[in-house]
């Protein structure tokens, strides 16, 4: 794997049942930050971001999360150990990879579904998770019931189907792994469409949960019924590299999904949609994150208003501490990687700040 300027690439055994690998930068007994990435990536996302952090005195940890990039040790079937990936056993993971490494409190960071990850971190954890970042995904806290399945009905009718649902299918995986275009087009494609370059990401709060609201996100959220995700990006494939992500930044994603499949990040989303396998996070429901935290999106960012309310009870409710919420000019679902000058400012403020409360 392409390495990150001034960060090592570290592999940390017997984390929960992995070999976790991450990289890892800045000295360690120093405050630490955990970066958690989310879906489809790495820890090489965070390669813009861990050098500022690193040089602003900080302990980096950017982990390759279960299921991805050189962490090994988890079930890639389907028919698999799928529990493994429920959302408290992640946080499992976290804690554990911190325990190998004598951290007993740290920040955490997380992007995409590395967000309600850090969230539920923070969450259950707070004498270990000191304070939070969430970007991209809102949390608006520990759902109350599972989501009524009368929804997937009425979308279907109105031709369409939710991306979360689809990553759920068998399918999904070979869908996008044997794609006829190929990996690496298929997630310059992706990358590209879900960014501030793709011109019509205009995003807006939407009214409700329901059919008719759902069906004005964009096709790589709310999809055509009859459309797998890969042939959904397919006609969005850029002509340009673009600078936050260049021919060769890609290859280290195509390289690590080619090799692996999308089967493990899958399975998050399987844990996600299934009522059985979030039973525990309903648990928590009325639990609320009481750490300092923070929200940073790009402006042109429809992950913000995805799931209708959330945005808003993350800023009233969910999170009690709240310094900061942040929509970043000049970048989509990928803030860190379109606009890290801008995200390294933010969190260094932000860690600044959370010291101070």
């Amino acid at each position: 794997m392409a390495l990150t300027p001034n960060s090592n690439s570290i592999f940390i055994p017997d984390v929960n049942g992995l070999k976790v690998h991450a990289l890892e930068a800045g000295t360690r007994g120093q405050p630490c930050v955990l970066l958690l990435h989310g879906f489809p990536e790495l820890a090489y996302s965070w390669r813009k971001v861990i050098p500022a952090l690193a040089g602003a005195g900080y302990h980096v940890l950017a982990p390759d999360l279960r299921g991805y990039g050189k962490t090994t040790g988890w079930d890639r079937r389907y028919d698999g150990d799928v529990a493994s990936f429920r959302m408290l056993s992640l946080v499992e993971d976290c804690l554990m990879l911190l325990s190998v490494l004598h951290v007993k409190a740290c920040h955490v960071v997380g992007h995409d579904f590395g967000s309600p990850l850090a969230a539920y971190c923070a969450l259950t954890r707070p004498d270990v998770f000191r304070s939070v970042v969430l970007m991209s995904a809102p949390f608006g806290g520990p759902p109350a019931k599972p989501v009524d399945p009368r929804i997937h009905v009425e979308l279907a009718a109105l031709g369409r189907k939710h991306y979360q649902w689809y990553y759920s299918t068998r399918e999904a995986d070979g869908d996008m792994r044997r794609c006829a275009q190929g990996v690496r087009a298929f997630l310059r494609a992706y990358y590209h469409v879900k960014s501030a370059d793709w011109p019509d990401n205009h995003p807006y709060p939407l009214a409700s949960w329901s059919a008719a609201e759902l069906a004005k996100l964009p096709t790589y959220y709310v999809m055509r019924l009859d459309e797998d995700m890969a042939q959904t990006v397919a006609p969005e494939l850029p002509q340009r590299e673009p600078s936050w992500l260049t021919d060769a930044e890609l290859s280290v994603y195509a390289d690590a999904f080619e090799a692996n499949g999308f089967q493990g990040g899958l399975q998050w989303y399987r844990c996600a949609t299934s009522a059985e396998h979030s039973a525990s996070l309903r648990a928590l429901a009325g639990g609320t994150i009481d750490v300092p935290s923070m929200y940073v999106a790009g402006a042109a960012d429809w992950g913000i208003y995805q799931k209708p309310g959330d945005f808003e009870r993350m800023q009233s409710a969910a999170c009690t501490r709240m310094l900061g919420c942040h929509l970043v000019p000049g970048a989509g679902h990928w803030v860190q990687q379109e606009q890290p000058e801008k995200t390294v400012e933010l969190l260094l403020d932000f860690l600044r700040a959370a010291r101070l409360h």
